[in-house]
């Protein structure tokens, strides 16, 4: 997080762009490279293997089954505590959580892997995979994993879902 508003600050890229050839790697399709509006560029989450599980009380097998987006959330949110001072466990007020999250591609590719599904057994298909992928989950996850006992609600408004959580966590 730090780095991300140094880069804002310093007027630094944070987005990647991408080369014709790594557009082919990453199975993009001819139609969509070509067409003019296309874009190739996204934000690509750098050392999504480096999260501490333990910490948050993960297994090592939980954590690879969850979106790097919702490990990413959660870490933040818990810098975000600690960096205002809070201690949720020890704090008698109410801190609530909004946030929100796209859909999981990371878990559609697990989908597509039946390799995958074969090592899984039927609670961490069932369970796990949904509760640490599925964006509807993300903010509540967040609520139970950093004991949080305010408001807790994930909003999608596609674009605008940063700032209607905002918004709507600044009129909680």
């Amino acid at each position: 997080m730090n780095q991300f508003w140094t880069n804002l600050r310093d007027g630094v890229e944070s987005v990647s762009w991408f080369s014709e050839d790594e557009l082919k790697a990453s199975g993009g399709s001819k139609w969509e490279r070509e067409n003019p509006n296309y874009v190739p560029a996204r934000s690509v989450l750098e050392d999504v293997g480096m999260f501490d599980a333990a910490f948050f009380g993960y297994n090592p097998r939980e954590a690879e089954l969850m979106d790097p987006q919702h490990r990413i959330f959660l870490e933040s949110a818990w810098q975000a505590l600690e960096t205002a001072g809070y201690d949720p466990l020890t704090y008698q007020g109410l801190i609530g959580m909004y946030g929100g999250a796209n859909l999981s591609t990371y878990m559609l590719n697990m989908a597509s892997r039946p390799d995958l599904h074969d090592s899984l057994g039927n609670y961490e298909l069932h369970y796990q995979i949904p509760v640490g992928n599925d964006k509807d989950s993300l903010a509540t996850g967040v609520s139970y994993k950093l004991n949080l006992k305010g408001p807790s609600l994930t909003v999608q408004t596609f674009c605008s879902t940063a700032l209607v959580a905002t918004h709507l966590a600044c009129q909680s």
